[in-house]
C-alpha cells in the first residue's frame, strides 16, 4: 500500500442559509487506506462527500485528488470518470435485472439498460464481471433477479457495480444499516479486502462495525475534524465522548 496522500481537503467551508455545514475542514486520506468517518447527525459527513463528488461546491478551500486533480473544477460525471465511486445508504440496483445484468450495465458506462443489454460484453469485461461477482460473494447468484436478493446482498451488488469501474477511491455511506449480524461481518471483510487496491472511506454510525474494521477513524463535529486516530484513542477522547459517544 502506498503512503502517498490520494485525497486532500484543505480549509474547506460551505454554508447553507447561514448554517456552516463544513467549517474550515482539513481531511486527508492515503492511497490504499481504509478510513472510517463518524460523528453526530449534522456533523457534515454527507456534505463532505457531496463536495468530494462534485455535488456541492464549497465557499472556500481546495479539494485535490491524485496529487494534481482539482476536484472543484469537475462535474459529478467527470469526478466519477477519474476514479471516484460513491455508494449511498439505500441500495440503488436495477431490481428487475439479474445480478449479471446489473454488473454488465455498470461495465458499459453511461448507457440506458436496454442499450446496454443489446451492447454485450467483450471477453475482458465478462472476466471482470466474474471477478467482481466473486469479490462480492454473489458468484452463485449471477442469474437471479436483484429483487430476490437480501438487503445485504443488494448492498454488495451495488458495491460490485462501483467496482466494475475500477475506482481508486470508494465513498461508502452507512453500508450496514438494516443488515443481519452475519451480513455485517461479511461486509466488514469485503471492505477490508478492498483496501489496498482501492482507497475506501466509510461513513458509519454502528460503532461495533467501526471497531471491527480496525482502521483509522475521523470524528467530525460541526463541520470540522474533532479527533482522529485508532478507535481506542477516539473512544477515550473526552470531547468525542461528550459530543457523540456519550449521547
Amino acid at each position: 500500500m502506498s503512503n502517498e496522500t490520494l485525497l486532500y481537503m484543505d480549509s474547506v467551508s460551505v454554508s447553507f442559509d447561514g448554517f456552516k455545514a463544513i467549517n474550515d475542514l482539513d481531511f486527508y486520506v492515503a492511497e490504499g487506506e481504509l478510513r472510517c468517518v463518524i460523528g453526530p447527525n449534522g456533523a457534515g459527513k454527507t456534505t463532505m462527500m457531496d463536495i468530494i463528488t462534485g455535488k456541492t461546491r464549497p465557499d472556500t478551500g481546495s479539494v485535490t485528488f491524485a496529487q494534481d486533480i482539482d476536484l472543484l473544477k469537475l462535474s459529478e460525471p467527470e469526478v466519477a470518470q477519474i476514479g471516484i465511486g460513491r455508494k449511498f445508504q439505500k441500495p440503488t440496483v436495477f431490481e428487475a435485472l439479474s445480478v449479471f445484468e446489473n454488473l454488465e450495465l455498470a461495465a458499459a458506462g453511461d448507457r440506458s439498460p436496454m442499450a446496454t443489454l443489446r451492447f454485450g460484453l467483450n471477453a475482458d469485461q465478462r472476466g471482470r464481471v466474474d471477478e467482481v461477482a466473486y469479490i462480492i460473494g454473489l458468484s452463485d447468484r449471477l442469474n437471479d433477479a436483484a429483487q430476490v436478493l437480501s438487503h445485504g446482498q443488494k448492498q454488495w451488488l451495488e458495491i460490485g457495480m462501483l467496482l466494475m469501474q475500477k475506482p481508486r477511491l470508494l465513498l461508502i455511506d452507512e453500508p450496514v444499516a438494516g443488515m443481519t449480524h452475519q451480513e455485517m461481518d461479511k461486509t466488514g471483510q469485503l471492505l477490508s479486502d478492498l483496501a489496498g487496491e482501492h482507497t475506501v472511506v466509510v461513513v458509519e454510525h454502528d460503532m461495533d462495525f467501526v471497531r471491527s474494521l480496525n482502521s483509522r477513524v475521523t470524528v467530525l463535529h460541526q463541520g470540522r475534524v474533532l479527533a482522529e486516530g485508532d478507535m481506542r484513542s477516539v473512544q477515550n477522547n473526552r470531547e468525542v465522548v461528550k459530543v457523540y459517544l456519550g449521547e
